[in-house]
């Protein structure tokens, strides 16, 4: 157990230090990078169609790295010293350009300005007109900056351009810093490392693979998401078959002292935001989502052409940003989106303060303070902060659905919700139509589990869904909404998993769908009886099973599952207690647990232990 803690702490501590600041190699030069016309949390979508869509013909006021085609290919466009074929005879030389060229006889090139100051070169296979390289030079010095082919001509998102994605949150001086609150306060000092350990260590771990996309390193960063998945997957079928322990959370300090760094990494998190994040396509797809439903126009279907698949989420993403479109306003085009932000740091807080008032139900306030703290200090949600998407949105209202979970008829509201906002959490609702026996209060005289309970869960789920649906049903073009949404994502492929980039293991990938869907089937069956952890820890389970079989997979998915992992992982343990240098009678009931003095009894009643 030591060894194997060290050694995951060492690998993900010397990878993100080596690789996060780097640049990817096949960018020759520092230039300045395009604007991010990519989808990480949807489909990458931009980047995926420009390889077959032809370029614009003249630039425009708001795009500087517009594509214009030069009116002469031997003389200079205007304010520029390179012509056509010179740009191109230098583009042709690119060795890896070369190889391309060889293994697609009959491609072609065609050279392009950009902008004011660059040339593009692109080859183009023959017949189809696929883009299959490109090569952006300067003009004035005629050095090449960039050279892609492959997956990372089509995908801008792969090219590993420094900032893409949350722009500072990936220097390593905020990344490892994070890591390090993240695991902190469980350090088992004086003692023995736990499974706990190792499971805080693997979440982590997905910083390697990041390090890797970050410097382009697309072969190495997608097989790399796998290993962790699957130990969560495992850990959380064990967590959901062995329930809870009598034992204390150990902590290495107070839970007070939490309290009081949680409010310093909130105040990092929303400044970080507001001085130095971006909003990708994902944020920017709520904000234009808003305003189509205020001003009354079609939802799915004929988007701008700067986010073309935008309207590939549910209809709740887009209500959900609503208010912020009204108070902030759209300028119409994709600058700063203030909307975007404060949508985002408005998901973020609201989850931590879900995870709080879960945590206090389940264990009491410390619970609740470790949980929020966890998330406050867990990169990944930073990272999920600060790409400005909506991935936070999910998580809340996940967490939500637990925090109603002994009303079945909200359950089945919130989950509906959840579900309607990215769709996957709709994978949830075979396993939310039970209440967990711990979920009901003492006491309680209502008839909250049984088929009563069943047809409150439907009836809030059927009602709600059907309201959030409304823009679609109104509209009545069932088959835009399904194109646009479920049919884009089956049928959109990436490089981001080992089933896009590898290739050949379609069957594969079919049976690690089917068994996905059996599995989240069968959780409406089984356990009957079932406690409020082990809804978390199933929960956790069928989202990360989900994402095994993905094409698309990119690393603001783990906020989905993440919330769920930690109340499973945390909230079995008793009170949480300062583990190091706290003698019993200062450490309250558990410590006494701890001591053996009868207090394990005490720890067992509150709502989440395992009976």
């Amino acid at each position: 157990m030591r060894w194997a803690a060290a050694l995951i702490a060492a690998v993900v501590l010397l990878a993100t230090a080596a690789a996060a600041p780097a640049q990817t190699t096949s960018t020759l030069t520092s230039a300045a990078p395009p604007p991010p016309l990519v989808k990480p949390a949807a489909v990458g979508s931009s980047g995926a169609t420009s390889a077959t869509t032809a370029p614009r013909s003249t630039p425009t006021a708001t795009d500087p790295n517009a594509l214009a085609t030069p009116p002469s290919p031997s003389i200079p466009p205007p304010g520029h010293r390179l012509t056509a074929r010179q740009a191109t005879a230098i583009a042709d030389a690119v060795a890896k350009i070369r190889k391309t060229v060889r293994e697609h006889p009959g491609s072609y090139s065609t050279a392009y300005t950009k902008g004011a100051t660059q040339w593009q070169v692109s080859y183009f296979s023959r017949g189809e007109r696929i883009e299959i390289g490109q090569v952006t030079l300067d003009d004035l010095t005629g050095g090449v900056q960039e050279a892609w082919t492959g997956y990372q001509v089509p995908w801008t998102m792969a090219r590993g351009y420094e900032g893409a994605f949350g722009r500072r949150v990936n220097a390593w001086y905020v990344w490892i810093p994070m890591c390090v609150l993240f695991v902190l306060p469980f350090v088992p000092w004086r003692r023995r490392p736990s499974w706990l350990h190792v499971d805080l260590l693997v979440l982590l771990s997905f910083s390697v693979s990041l390090a890797f996309f970050n410097d382009a390193r697309i072969g190495l960063s997608a097989p790399l998401v796998y290993p962790p998945l699957l130990y969560l997957l495992l850990r959380m079928l064990i967590v959901a078959r062995r329930g809870g322990r009598p034992e204390p959370l150990k902590l290495l300090v107070p839970v007070s002292w939490l309290a009081v760094a949680l409010v310093f990494l909130v105040g990092f998190r929303v400044g970080l935001n507001v001085t130095n994040s971006n909003v990708i396509d994902v944020g920017y797809s709520g904000v234009i989502g808003a305003n189509r439903l205020v001003e009354g126009e079609s939802l799915y279907g004929t988007w701008p052409k700067d986010n073309a698949h935008g309207d590939t989420y549910g209809p709740v993403n887009y209500v959900a940003y609503i208010p912020f479109e009204r108070v902030f306003g759209w300028s119409g085009r994709w600058d700063d989106l203030p909307a975007a932000h404060a949508a985002a740091v408005v998901f973020d807080l609201l989850t931590m303060a879900a995870l709080f008032l879960l945590g206090r139900r389940i264990r009491g306030p410390s619970l609740g303070i470790v949980l929020a703290y966890v998330w406050a200090a867990f990169p990944f949600t930073l990272y999920v902060s600060n790409t400005n998407g909506n991935d936070a949105l999910v998580s809340l209202l996940v967490v939500c659905t637990l925090l109603v979970a002994a009303r079945p008829a909200a359950r089945g509201a919130l989950a509906v919700l959840a579900g309607l906002t990215k769709f996957a959490p709709l994978a949830l609702a075979p396993l939310l139509a039970r209440t967990p026996v711990d979920a009901i209060p003492a006491g309680e005289q209502a008839p909250r589990r049984g088929p009563r309970a069943l047809l409150a869960y439907a009836a809030g789920f059927l009602v709600v869904g059907a309201l959030a649906m409304l823009p679609v049903i109104l509209e009545g073009n069932w088959r835009t909404f399904w194109d646009h949404t479920l049919g884009f994502q089956r049928d959109r492929g990436s490089p981001f998993s080992i089933w896009g980039l590898w290739g050949g293991l379609d069957t594969l990938q079919t049976a690690v769908q089917l068994a996905a869907i059996a599995f989240a089937l069968a959780l409406a069956f089984v356990p009957r009886r079932r406690t409020l952890i082990q809804v978390a820890a199933f929960g956790a389970a069928v989202l990360i099973a989900l994402q095994l079989s993905l094409t698309y997979w990119f690393y603001l998915y783990i906020a989905w599952f993440f919330p769920l992992v930690m109340v499973a992982l945390l909230g079995r343990y008793g009170e949480p207690a300062a583990g190091a240098g706290s003698s019993a009678a200062g450490a309250g009931p558990a410590a006494s647990a701890e001591a053996g003095g009868g207090g394990n009894e005490q720890l067992l009643d509150p709502v989440g232990a395992q009976r």
